[in-house]
């Protein structure tokens, strides 16, 4: 066994890869204040084919060298756009046709092993703050709430690792079922 060489990857470049099929989901962050958050959240969005983050409130807009740090250039070949407000960003979503689902720890939420999409789905997922993580606000317009089951003694996880398994679930569901 060897490790493959970045050009045996056969990886898209970023025009191949702008033009390329996306799954229909829209990473949604409400207010993260890390910029390392911001920039882990574009390359795993990238990685995933993803199709836009929508960056909210107090989140760091590209081009800022925190967040390029960890993106590793993914906030040139990611669609994001900024908005004012969370709720902003759901409305016109919604309006886009997305179904609206907060990650976040509520009365009914949806285990996410239990989350059925179907492939076509067009999905937006709100990720929350570090520490007050979804606003009361948009758990309440969400169309529903998805829960990452946990053992541990910890009651959350990092936001770049929820964005990862969150992703990879979706990935797995609709793209690789």
């Amino acid at each position: 066994m060897r490790k493959l060489k970045n050009e045996e990857l056969d990886r898209p470049n970023l025009e191949q890869f702008k033009q390329a099929g996306k799954l229909p989901v829209v990473i949604v962050m409400d207010n993260v204040r890390s910029m390392h958050n911001v920039g882990s959240a574009f390359r795993t969005a990238d990685a995933f084919a993803i199709e836009s983050i929508a960056l909210c409130g107090i989140t760091a807009q590209p081009p800022h060298r925190e967040i390029h740090k960890t993106a590793l250039g993914a906030t040139e070949s990611v669609e994001w756009k900024h908005y004012d407000s969370t709720k902003a960003a759901c409305e016109a979503l919604r309006a886009e046709g997305y179904s609206i689902m907060a990650i976040e720890q509520v009365e009914g939420s949806i285990s996410l092993n239990d989350f059925k999409p179907s492939s076509d789905q067009k999905i937006a997922i709100v990720f929350g703050n570090e520490v007050f993580g979804v606003e009361d606000e948009i758990v309440a317009l969400a169309d529903g709430c998805l829960e990452i089951p946990q053992f541990g003694t910890k009651h959350s996880l990092n936001i770049s690792v929820t964005v990862g398994v969150v992703l990879w679930d979706l990935v797995t569901k609709m793209k690789l079922a």
